[in-house]
């Protein structure tokens, strides 16, 4: 079984997994969505009380909640399908900047309509002339030329063949990334993990220099206190916490496990939760600071200026860079950005999903160029299952798979299991003591009240909360999701968060004895390792004398 090479193999390998499309796609249009800076009050209460605990370590936990792990597989099975298609749309973007000019830029294309209008900042001051239906070239390139946006959900339309070949140019390029494991993996990482941030960087820059950027800052830090009564607030904030830190999505676990078994993960804890959410928040001033100079550049209030979906990375960080001297360049750079953020994300995720398996099962995976041929497998069927987000339709069909698959009510549920696997079953006395074993030092005791108490109470308040409230899924342009489509959703939620009950049931049947032994005996933890096989504990440095 293979090892990192190094800790910095590591730590890159886990912040290219928890870092990504999630930071400087999602956490900017989910703070679009919902009102600009009061969504950092729910964000930050999820991210201390339930995520910076919960991202601490790994657990052994009762036969009852075995389902919790296959559950996790499966929502990374699910995350692999929709979240590539992204990465898709970002190589279109990324061939068509190649052009001597930036299709974005101006009117003259064939997908244009008559109410596609090139903005000025210049010109814009008392001009009447504009219409209320005029639309910028970057909306038209995005919806007309890269989706060919369907009116509705119910006519999904013919795969474009454009997208289709970028979906398969990046499911080679994730397979060529992990088909040799943990050694692949860990050398693609110094690249991909990298090179965005100086991207990010330099956006930044030329973001808040534009005119009307200050007023896009203050629509993002701003509060609107009132949003904190809307139930999707919450659910979007805990669901993009859980999402972006990985956590019961088994990533971790996996990549934790090449490592050496006194490695400091309560260090790298603290390190890899600073820098994920300080990615976010940066990449917010970026991406509002070009939503403020689009508002005053047409006219508009910043929370009409562009739809609040999936897109709007790919409307407002393409007009960024079309502003800037030799744009293609720029564009360039962009777009591989987007896809490098988007790459490690996927390859490591197809990697904590094979590790699990060939874990499983090592005798029969380990054997040959199975391994390989497993993986290839998962690729293609993945790819086929994606094929439908390629279509007219399939944004709104990604939307969907995004909000009932890997987010929402089925992140939250996993995560009041884990907690409560972790803080009652398992025990907190005992998991610090596995952590004080490892690293030599104990966790803050904050840590065990979350375990506990505080993450379990604050995700399962949530989770009713969303119940209560609970309405249809809202999509691009204003739509509202259709019964069979909330009923897909629920499908894909169920087929996660059912092997919980279903494994609890199966094990408690095949478990001899009477009902309150058989329920003695799946409540209690998997029994420890045996200490002789434990390395040493840390000790104290003497003094030298």
């Amino acid at each position: 079984r293979g090892q990192w090479a190094n800790k910095a193999e590591f730590l890159l390998a886990v912040a290219g997994q928890i870092i990504g499309l999630g930071n400087v796609w999602r956490f900017p249009y989910l703070c679009y969505k919902n009102g600009g800076g009061v969504f950092f009050i729910p964000y930050l209460l999820f991210l201390v009380a339930s995520v910076h605990p919960s991202f601490c370590g790994v657990y052994l936990t009762s036969c009852a909640l075995t389902g919790l792990g296959y559950a996790s597989q499966v929502i990374i099975l699910h995350g692999c399908v929709y979240y590539i298609v992204i990465l898709a749309w970002a190589l279109f973007y990324l061939l068509y900047s190649f052009q001597t000019e930036l299709p974005w830029s101006h009117c003259n294309n064939t997908w244009n309509t008559e109410t596609c209008i090139l903005f000025s900042h210049q010109n814009q001051t008392g001009n009447s002339s504009l219409t209320k239906n005029a639309t910028s070239p970057v909306i038209e390139f995005w919806e007309r030329e890269v989706l060919n946006l369907s009116d509705n959900l119910d006519k999904l339309g013919p795969v474009s063949w454009k997208l289709a070949l970028c979906l398969v140019a990046i499911w080679v390029i994730c397979y060529f990334c992990v088909w040799k494991g943990v050694k692949s993996t860990g050398k693609v990482v110094y690249l991909t993990a990298t090179f965005p941030y100086v991207m990010l960087f330099v956006l930044l820059m030329r973001g808040v220099t534009l005119p009307g950027a200050g007023q896009g800052i203050i629509y993002y830090l701003k509060p609107d206190i009132g949003r904190l009564a809307d139930p999707q607030v919450w659910m979007d904030a805990g669901t993009q916490v859980f999402f972006s830190y990985g956590i019961c999505l088994g990533s971790l676990t996996a990549l934790g496990s090449y490592n050496k078994y006194n490695n400091d993960c309560y260090k790298d804890t603290f390190l890899l939760c600073l820098l994920n959410s300080s990615t976010s928040f940066m990449a917010g001033f970026a991406i509002f600071s070009v939503l403020g100079f689009m508002a005053e550049e047409q006219g508009m209030d910043i929370s009409t200026v562009a739809q609040s979906g999936p897109g709007l990375a790919f409307i407002a960080y393409p007009r960024a860079v079309s502003m800037m001297p030799v744009p293609q360049l720029w564009a360039v750079c962009f777009f591989i950005m987007i896809i490098m953020l988007g790459l490690d994300t996927q390859f490591v995720s197809l990697e904590a999903l094979m590790t699990s398996v060939t874990d499983l099962y090592p005798h029969l995976i380990r054997r040959g160029h199975r391994r390989k041929l497993l993986l290839l497998f998962i690729c293609i069927a993945c790819f086929l299952v994606g094929l439908v987000m390629v279509t007219p339709g399939g944004i709104y069909v990604f939307q969907v798979y995004d909000h009932y698959s890997c987010s929402g009510a089925t992140l939250l549920l996993l995560s009041i299991f884990q907690s409560v696997a972790i803080g009652w079953i398992y025990g907190a006395e005992r998991f610090t003591a596995n952590i004080r074993h490892m690293t030599g030092k104990n966790p803050m005791f904050i840590f065990k009240l979350c375990w506990k108490y505080l993450t379990p109470a604050v995700c399962t308040a949530t989770f009713l909360f969303s119940v209560i409230n609970w309405s249809p899924l809202s999509l691009v342009r204003g739509l509202v999701a259709p019964a069979w489509a909330t009923a897909l959703g629920l499908i894909l939620t169920f087929s996660s968060v059912s092997l919980l009950p279903i494994w609890a049931i199966y094990a408690f049947s095949v478990t001899p004895g009477t009902l309150r032994q058989r329920f003695q005996h799946l409540c209690r933890p998997a029994q420890d390792l045996p200490a002789v096989n434990l390395p040493a504990p840390c000790s104290p440095v003497l003094p030298l004398t």
